[in-house]
């Protein structure tokens, strides 16, 4: 099926002087940060498929390589030089870590990435096949323990480390300044402010980050997390802990007392997880194919389908209210292998 658009013919948005967070916050303007990223990226009403359905468009976020990680990369490889090793971890087909591997290379570093086994679907496979090109090494051990363990014995012998997802307090400052760009773009009347954000929950960086930027906002929006790891991770008072430590993290920086999350901001939901990181569902498979017949918009099986799919049932349910999805992953990574 021919999209209704070319993905490669997507303009981006140019580029601000100042982030909303530094805005907020000028003190955090001391802060290392490398400039990856495109922002703010567009909202767009999906009219087509839910008339009080709107998205986030994170996939317009970066050259080559958009997506939610690049937000937090920006914090997490300030001051990279050319000879430099980073090391991070991640399922075979993570995208986090061929962002990092990715960036790391533009920088001029080498990326060492170890990976675990999962259940593979078509994009995790490209994304495992860009890896392997990309990355120095990326081997494929059998359980996240023995990847941690052969990822520790590079840091060792002095590779910088990348926690897995990026999901540190320094790398959701970037998350953060992603919820204080949709706050201002909610001021600015480019879309009205939603009942809730709906997001892939994996390591909890993205909702956790947009959880604390709506508290610091004064935005009444939810952040709802669409589980796509085992529950051991994707819990929601593991995404409030992550959020408080942010928030105590940028009050350090900034100087100025914080907001904390509490529980009532976030929800997470069970049912689209599918028993398996990186299962296709049937629901988030339907999903990505309206979307990309009514926008030539491609969704990932293992995050973006299922949080879409939720969303589309949140927008029959919140009919006139507003929904937003967040799309954290950006399909140029599939190249022609998009539906």
């Amino acid at each position: 099926m021919s999209p209704p658009s070319s993905p490669e013919a997507r303009p981006l948005p140019p580029r601000p002087t100042t982030l909303p967070i530094v805005e907020r916050f000028p003190a955090l303007a001391a802060v290392p940060r490398v400039s990856l990223g495109r922002f703010p990226t567009p909202v767009q009403p999906l009219v087509a498929l839910a008339p009080n359905l709107w998205i986030k468009r994170d996939d317009l976020a970066a050259d080559p390589m958009g997506g939610n990680k690049a937000r937090a990369l920006e914090w997490l490889l300030a001051g990279v030089v050319a000879g430099d090793r980073i090391v991070t971890v991640g399922s075979a087909g993570s995208t986090h870590a061929l962002a990092v591997a990715t960036y790391a290379v533009r920088l001029g570093a080498r990326a060492l990435v170890g990976r675990w086994r999962q259940e593979m679907n078509g994009a995790a496979a490209e994304v495992s096949r860009r890896i392997e090109q990309i990355a120095d090494r990326a081997p494929v051990h059998r359980t996240p323990l023995g990847a941690y363990a052969w990822a520790w014995a590079q840091r060792a012998r002095g590779a910088r480390w990348i926690a897995a997802g990026g999901t540190t307090p320094l790398g959701m400052l970037g998350h953060v300044n992603a919820g204080l760009e949709l706050a201002m773009q909610i001021a600015s009347g480019e879309l009205p402010r939603p009942r809730a954000a709906i997001v892939p929950l994996g390591t909890g960086g993205t909702a956790a980050g947009l959880s604390l930027a709506f508290a610091i906002a004064g935005l009444n929006t939810r952040v709802v997390g669409a589980r796509v790891v085992p529950k051991i991770v994707g819990r929601r008072g593991r995404v409030v802990r992550l959020a408080n430590r942010a928030a105590a993290l940028l009050e350090r920086l900034s100087g100025e007392r914080i907001p904390r999350v509490n529980e009532r901001a976030i929800e997470v939901v069970d049912h689209t997880f599918g028993g398996a990181y990186g299962r296709e569902t049937s629901a988030g498979c339907d999903a990505a194919r309206r979307l990309f017949a009514a926008t030539g918009i491609a969704l990932d099986a293992t995050y973006s389908a299922k949080a879409f799919a939720l969303a589309l049932e949140r927008a029959a349910l919140a009919a006139p209210e507003p929904v937003l999805f967040w799309l954290t992953f950006d399909s140029r990574i599939l190249g022609e292998r998009a539906p």
